[in-house]
This record gives C-alpha cells, sequence and structure tokens, in this order.
C-alpha cells in the first residue's frame, strides 16, 4: 500500500478522525487481527459471530497504527465510518486513481467459472513485463477487491483484479472502486443461476465489466461463448476475441495433452505462431491461457514473450486441480474449491485424461442451481460415465442424484455407483477401496467442505 497518514485515510473515506494523528500507515490493510504487523490498518469489521472491533488492542499490540471503525476506541487513532466495508471501497478507488494516474493498468476478469485459474495464469504472465499484483485465491468481492487494490503500491505496474457476482449491479459497484483498462470474460454458465434466475441474466450481470471500461481500453471477448462474444456491442473499447473459432484474433491449434493431462497447442496471434506448453491441469484450461494471453496482449506484450510466460505458469490458487500421487501409487486430484455445472464437466475432461488404472469421481453437491438442482445432479452422474469413471462416489444428501444418475448410465450401484452420507463415510469407503495406480478426483461447491476429504486422503496435507 502507498503511505497514508490517518487524515488521508479519513479524507478518501468521509470518516472523522479520532484520537491522535498518528503515524502514517506504511504496511498493509487487513480485517484480520491475527495477521497485523507493523505499521498496518485494522479495518473492523461487525460480522454475524465476532466483532473486529472486540481485537482493536490486538491489533494496536501487533503494531497497527490506525483503524477504521463504526465507534472510536482509545487503544489507537480511528477513523470513524459508519460502513466499514463501503470505507474500504471508498479508500481503495482514492488510491487507485492516484496510482493510476501513475500509470498502473489495471485488468478486470469476470466469468462464471476460471476467474481465479485465469487469474492466476494472467499475473505470472504480466510479471514478466514488470511489477505485478495478482495475489492467489479468489478476492472477487467487496471486500477482496479493495483489499488487492491496496496491496499495490507506486512500484506495481499491472493490477489483476477478479470479479465476482451474485446479481445484478455487482460488478459495477467492483468497477466503480477500480476501473479497469482491460475487460476479460471467460464464459457464461450456470453458477449462481439459483439467484439470477437465468443465463440471460447472468449475462447481463457480468457484461456490466466491458460497460465500464473505457473507449481506449480492450475487452477481451471469449468468441467459443455466444453469450460472451454477443456482449461486443455494449462497450466503447476496443474487442479482442479469443478462443478455437477462426475467427478469434487470439486463437489455439493443434491442442493435445501430455500423460498428465496439460495442454500444449500453438498460440495464433498478431500474424506470429508460438508453441505453449502449459503446467496447469486440463484442456479447459486453453480457454483461460488464450483469456490471459489475450489480456496481456491489450497491454503491450509481444506474442512470443506472452507464450514463453504461459509456458511457465503454474497453478497458484489452492484446491484447484491440485495432483499429487501418494507414496502407495494412488492419485488425489483435489478441483474442491468449487463447482457448477460446467467446471464438473472440465474436471472431469481433465480425469479422462489422465493415466490411471481406475478412474474414481468423489464428487459432492453443486450450490445455488436453482429449480434445476435435481436434474443437473441426475446429469452429472450421467457425464461421469460418459467422461470414462470407472466409480462414482457422490458425497452428501444433495449429491444423492449423480449416484443415481451413474447407475442410470450403466455403473453397478454400491459397487461403481455409491453414496455415502458424508465425508467421514466417504474417507472410509475410499480407504477400503483404493488400489495402487488410481487416480481420484475429488469436487463439490465451497460450502460442502470436499477439500477436507481430499486432505484426509493425502494424511491430513493441506488443511
Amino acid at each position: 500500500m502507498i503511505p497514508l497518514t490517518p487524515a488521508e485515510i479519513a479524507e478518501a473515506t468521509g470518516g472523522r478522525l479520532e484520537g491522535d494523528a498518528g503515524a502514517a500507515v506504511t504496511g498493509a490493510v487487513t480485517l484480520d487481527s491475527r495477521a497485523v504487523g507493523v505499521g498496518d490498518l485494522f479495518v473492523a469489521v461487525p460480522g454475524e459471530r465476532v466483532d473486529g472491533h472486540d481485537f482493536l488492542a490486538a491489533a494496536a499490540a501487533a503494531g497497527a497504527v490506525a483503524a477504521l471503525v463504526t465507534r472510536p476506541v482509545p487503544d489507537l487513532p480511528c477513523v470513524v465510518v459508519d460502513d466499514p466495508v463501503v470505507a474500504l471501497g471508498r479508500l481503495a478507488s482514492a488510491v487507485h486513481q492516484r496510482l493510476t494516474a501513475s500509470g498502473l493498468r489495471t485488468l478486470g476478469i469476470t466469468g462464471s467459472s476460471g476467474k481465479t485459474s485465469t487469474k492466476d495464469l494472467l499475473g505470472q504472465v504480466l510479471a514478466a513485463a514488470g511489477p505485478t499484483v495478482s495475489p492467489p485465491g479468489s478476492y472477487n468481492n467487496d471486500i477482496g477487491l479493495p483489499l488487492t487494490v491496496l496491496s499495490a503500491d507506486e512500484a506495481t505496474r499491472f493490477l489483476v483484479l477478479e470479479m465476482g457476482a451474485r446479481g445484478i449491479g455487482h460488478i459495477a459497484r467492483l468497477c466503480a472502486v477500480a476501473r479497469p483498462q482491460v475487460g476479460v470474460v471467460l464464459n457464461i454458465g450456470s453458477a449462481h443461476l439459483g439467484e439470477f434466475g437465468s443465463a440471460d441474466v447472468i449475462a447481463q450481470a457480468k457484461g456490466e465489466l466491458v460497460e465500464a471500461l473505457p473507449e481506449d481500453g480492450t475487452a477481451v471477448l471469449n468468441a467459443d461463448d455466444p453469450r460472451v462474444i454477443g456482449m461486443a456491442p455494449r462497450t466503447a473499447a476496443r474487442v479482442l476475441a479469443t478462443g478455437r473459432a477462426a475467427e478469434a484474433d487470439v486463437r489455439a491449434t493443434g491442442v493435445t495433452l501430455d500423460d498428465s493431462a496439460r495442454a500444449r497447442f500453438t498460440l495464433v496471434a498478431a500474424g506470429e505462431e508460438h508453441p505453449v506448453a502449459l503446467q496447469v491441469v486440463g484442456e479447459h484450461q486453453v480457454a483461460n491461457a488464450l483469456s490471459a494471453a489475450g489480456a496481456a496482449l491489450a497491454v503491450g506484450m509481444a506474442p512470443a514473450q506472452v507464450a514463453a510466460a504461459l509456458s511457465a505458469a503454474g497453478p497458484r490458487s489452492r484446491w484447484r486441480m491440485e495432483l499429487t500421487r501418494r507414496d502407495d501409487g494412488v492419485t488425489i486430484v483435489n478441483d474442491a474449491y468449487n463447482a457448477n455445472p460446467e467446471s464438473m464437466r472440465a474436471a472431469l475432461a481433465a480425469l479422462a485424461g489422465l493415466p490411471a488404472e481406475r478412474r474414481i469421481a468423489v464428487l459432492g453437491g453443486m450450490a445455488e442451481l436453482g429449480p434445476d438442482a435435481d436434474d443437473e445432479h441426475e446429469r452429472l452422474g450421467r457425464d461421469a460415465v460418459a467422461a470414462g469413471v470407472d466409480v462414482v462416489v457422490a458425497v452428501g444428501p444433495d449429491a444423492l442424484g449423480i449416484a443415481g444418475g451413474a447407475t442410470a448410465a450403466g455403473r453397478r450401484e454400491g459397487e461403481e455407483s455409491v453414496h455415502v452420507p458424508d465425508r467421514a463415510a466417504g474417507l472410509a469407503l475410499l480407504e477400503e477401496v483404493l488400489r495402487p495406480g488410481d487416480v481420484v478426483l475429488v469436487k463439490a461447491s465451497r460450502s460442502y467442505g470436499l477439500e477436507l476429504l481430499a486432505a484426509d486422503l493425502l494424511g491430513g496435507a493441506g488443511q
């Protein structure tokens, strides 16, 4: 973060400074008192379970020099605001405007799936051209995005922001905090369909990103998704199309997979062709890589440099196609960060590309699918069988339809299609049946916590 005095923070947030003006904030901005360091700004957010105001003394003892609060305390200088989360956004906006005036280039990414993976690839590609802020994980909401902005400083050349939405207006609000020069839209799928109501409404919400772009900006749109490329008329910015379609400006040809299901292809862009060998698992990563390539080209990187950086980029965020081979020859693929029908099918395709004695899919529920949830879970079981999965293990009551679909598609109930009530039962079953050469995919929506089952299968690693 750029150094700011408490008075400057009060001005940026519209808050009231209480207490001694104190020293400038020279460290990070954090909502977690356990992570506070010397020179930090602590944001005291009242929550359902805990209230950040209860930890102000601990934050001060750890070295915080100021705090954003709704009520003042004597422990350290405070900027009093009505809503600390809103104030956090205002502070990030003020800092972003200052950094943009100094030459910062901001790139925003949205889509129904693949946002974090694409953000991770793009962050590593841009780092080959200059200092880049692109933190691991999904910092894509009204708290995470401002925190990402505030982690940039005068030395930062590129800022990569992930933008999520659970309704109309959400992405527009995030763009008001940090307006990007480059906007990337990956796809329109079924994620949060229960909240939005239809894919068309999802597209309306995701398209707020391209609407926010300046005329001299660039919208990087997936030409293989009709709803995404259909956003072109909604932006005043230049449109750069990516995908496998022949008309795409940035495309992939000759896609193949190696023995670890990592894609190899030729990047075709700006009249040049360069080989790319991805280090991330799954053919679906080709689309993510093309979107990252388009964004990097939009800020001036050369195609050869982009191809080389993509080939060097590895996985950064946890629980996304993490492939670990146990000492007994069983391979665990932990892709349990989140799930929707499209990402489930992509993960199953990646599993199909891995060499294995048996392919086992341990699948939990997919949240927020609305009235189509039962049909989508049953279809997923059928999709797993169609992808060549030998054993389907459905975990939890919401996953019952997955087992039913697998059974209907020909897997033997109780042996090749099994439903278990919870994670403990799933672990017990797998410990009994796994043998050397098995490859096990673990995936579900984040709320089901199947990353813990994957960790259990690895002896507790990664918990």
